[in-house]
């Protein structure tokens, strides 16, 4: 017989100014919580994703047993996309700023219940989200956000330059992967508008004018969006942000494979940046 979890897994919908956000909050069963709160943004394309997709759960899940408390969020999701054709430009609730605003109010709500500043984190869109709502909060309240873990993000509404970021890539997968095509449209479907293919409020690289909370970036070697993690914590250091940038040996998506060696080595280091942002 195994042996129960040593956490306690809660669901809880959280009402925000657009009505409610459906959340998912991990915590250790019997010790005291380490440090702050983290709000955790899974990827997806910004398209798909969820509660129980495991790049969502199993992080939360990975951090609750080491002592930390978690909030997993359901954001509002743009519709499916075809990355082989234009996608369809109609009205969609859940295009650009609606995922942004649902991300920046459980921030706010995590904050408030707790008494203080909280860690935001995300992946690969969820990284997108994640940067893009601590700017926001950066504006408005600087204290909401203690740090940033920022995992295979995209940040820029155009991949920037990077020949050594394509010269490294291994394998038919890796180099067909976010080919700029391809990841204009699923930009352009995020956004739903041609006008909003820009740095701004939907794609934070480009955009970075003040000191953000110390931010630590991490990249796959075989992964084309290490292009935008490297130049976007480049644009974070030349503010002043305290940085930290590491790739690991790895595919696009790795914390969402959590038997992989990667998500292990990962999870350590997301665990060490925690206590030491406590």
């Amino acid at each position: 017989m195994s042996k129960p979890e040593p956490i306690t897994i809660r669901d809880r919908r959280i009402a925000t100014a657009r009505g409610t956000v459906d959340v998912r909050d991990y915590a250790p069963r019997s010790a005291q919580p380490v440090g702050r709160p983290l709000l955790w943004v899974h990827g997806g394309g910004f398209t798909s994703g969820g509660l129980n997709q495991r790049e969502s759960d199993a992080p939360a899940r990975h951090l609750a047993r080491a002592g930390f408390t978690v909030r997993t969020i359901d954001y509002r999701l743009a519709p499916a996309a075809n990355p082989w054709r234009e996608p369809d430009l109609q009205p969609h609730h859940g295009r650009y700023p609606a995922g942004l605003d649902d991300v920046v109010a459980v921030a706010v709500s995590l904050s408030n219940e707790a008494g203080g500043g909280i860690h935001i984190g995300g992946a690969s869109a969820g990284a997108n989200l994640a940067a893009a709502a601590a700017i926001r909060l950066e504006a408005s309240d600087p204290a909401t956000v203690r740090s940033l873990f920022l995992a295979y993000g995209t940040f820029h509404a155009e991949l920037p330059d990077d020949d050594t970021v394509e010269a490294d890539l291994r394998g038919r997968l890796a180099k067909w992967a976010f080919n700029p095509e391809m990841l204009r449209r699923m930009n352009l479907n995020y956004v739903g508008d041609p006008a909003l293919l820009v740095p701004g409020g939907a794609f934070p690289g480009g955009t970075v004018e003040r000191r953000m909370p110390p931010t630590f970036l991490l990249d796959a070697s075989n992964d084309r969006l290490r292009r935008s993690g490297h130049a976007f914590a480049s644009e974070l250091r030349r503010t002043g942000t305290d940085v930290r940038e590491l790739v690991l040996t790895a595919r696009h998506g790795f914390l969402g494979a959590e038997r992989g060696k990667p998500f292990a080595e990962g999870m350590s280091q997301f665990e060490h940046w925690l206590r030491s942002h406590a």
